[in-house]
This record gives C-alpha cells, sequence and structure tokens, in this order.
C-alpha cells in the first residue's frame, strides 16, 4: 500500500506575463480523494499539469512523500508515482485494450491484472483497439494505463467529458475505492460538481486561479448556498446531475 502525501505550498503558474494559478496550498494525504472545481480558466488543468511536469511552477513548491518535485522532468514525475489522466483519455485508437495496458516506461512492469479487477469489462475486450470501444469504455481504459503503474498519486482531468451521467456514476465510485484499498492519493478535476463532492473527502474551489473554498466534500455537497457564493458567482447555481449553469430568469 502507498502512504505518501502530496504537499504544494504557495504555488504560482503562468503564461508569458500573466499568472494562471496564484499561491495555491493544496495538501492530499495518503488515500484521500481531493476535488478541484471551479469554472472554466479557473486554473485546475493547470494545477493538474504543473503536478506532473508538463508545466513549469513560477514560484512555489511542491512535494511527494517529502521529495521535493522540482528538479524530475514530467517522466521522472512518472517514475516518482505520479499518474495523470488528462482531459481527452490521450488513448491511441489503433493500438488494442490490452496493447495499452502493457505500454511502460523503462523499469516499469504494470499490473495487467489489477485493472482488469477494477474494469472487468476491459478483460472482455483485450484484443479490441481502442477507437472501437465507447467513450465510456475509452475513460475506463484510460484510468486503467494510470493503474496499472500502481501510483502514488492519481490526477484524473475531466473524467465526465463527453460522457453520461450515469457513466460518470459509474466510474466515479472505482477512484474511490481504489484509493480506500491501494492508499493512492487522488486529484480530481469534475465538472459534476455533486458527484464529484459524493466521491471526494475535501475540496479546494479555485476561481481566478486563486483558492476561494477549501472544506469537506460532505459539507459542500449539502450546503448549495456556500458552494453558490464561492463557486458560481451571484446568477448561478449548481445542478445534481451537471456542471454549473445560469439560474432560470425569474
Amino acid at each position: 500500500m502507498t502512504t505518501s502525501r502530496l504537499r504544494i505550498e504557495a504555488l504560482t503558474v503562468g503564461y508569458n506575463h500573466g499568472a494562471v494559478v496564484r499561491g495555491l496550498d493544496i495538501t492530499v494525504d495518503p488515500g484521500e480523494v481531493v476535488a478541484l472545481l471551479g469554472a472554466n480558466g479557473a486554473g485546475k488543468t493547470t494545477t493538474l499539469r504543473t503536478i506532473s511536469g508538463l508545466l513549469s511552477a513560477r514560484s512555489g513548491s511542491i512535494t511527494l512523500d517529502g521529495k521535493d518535485l522540482a528538479r524530475l522532468s514530467a517522466s521522472g514525475r512518472a517514475r516518482a508515482g505520479i499518474a495523470h489522466v488528462p482531459e481527452g483519455r490521450g488513448n491511441f485508437f489503433g493500438l488494442s485494450v490490452a496493447e495499452h495496458l502493457r505500454l511502460r516506461a523503462r523499469g516499469e512492469r504494470p499490473n495487467v491484472d489489477l485493472v482488469y479487477q477494477y474494469f472487468p469489462r476491459l478483460a472482455g475486450f483485450a484484443n479490441r483497439p481502442a477507437g472501437l470501444l465507447s467513450g465510456g469504455e475509452q475513460q475506463m481504459l484510460a484510468i486503467g494505463r494510470a493503474l496499472a503503474r500502481r501510483p502514488k498519486l492519481l490526477l484524473v482531468d475531466e473524467l465526465s467529458l463527453g460522457l453520461a451521467p450515469l457513466v460518470v456514476a459509474e466510474l466515479l465510485p472505482v477512484i474511490r475505492q481504489y484509493a480506500d484499498e491501494s492508499g493512492c492519493g487522488v486529484v480530481l478535476v469534475e465538472q459534476h460538481v455533486q458527484l464529484a463532492l459524493a466521491t471526494a473527502d475535501r475540496a479546494y474551489v479555485l476561481s481566478h486561479g486563486e483558492i476561494v473554498l477549501h472544506d469537506r466534500g460532505e459539507r459542500l455537497r449539502h450546503d448549495r448556498d456556500l458552494l453558490m457564493s464561492s463557486y458560481f458567482g451571484e446568477g448561478h447555481r449548481a445542478t445534481a446531475d451537471g456542471p454549473a449553469r445560469p439560474a432560470d430568469a425569474s
């Protein structure tokens, strides 16, 4: 079982002369699922890409199990135990399910059986090209590729993109189960707010690159006024089955 802790302190990331995220302080304990919420452009994906090493921080620190990640490349961070499931899944449509799960970096030994344990449907499609899978099955494969590496920290960006809420409601409990059973920490960026909060232990709400609210997922799930005031802004509300949308005019 993994026991690594992610700690982010005073993280600032920017493009050109502007800062996309500013002064972020985030922690993720072993086995904990933490949701990053916020409107489009709030800095959620930028935060994940910086943790995994795809972007460089301007200032601040990111440590995993006490180890400073600043000098590690994206591949180095992957070897350190960070697995990133990107928005859009990143599958290769011509490769089969089994070929995807056997992809590995030098020195890695993917645990394919573990993937089939959490996603038994994929076992029946082992020889099927990814391009012939449904959207939900493609997302299972993307998550499965990450789990095959037995990560210490799992980053999941917009799991629900292009998927029906019922499919999302099937996938999120698997991530919750994996975190509970493996001790892997999870950072989840998700537009389906209520589903994310039902899965997460804690949540951070970002607005314009800054954390404006941090609380337990269960509390935010049941306190819409608190969530609305920090995340959606005036004239917006959360829905149980989708992302933020303008409130009905009255």
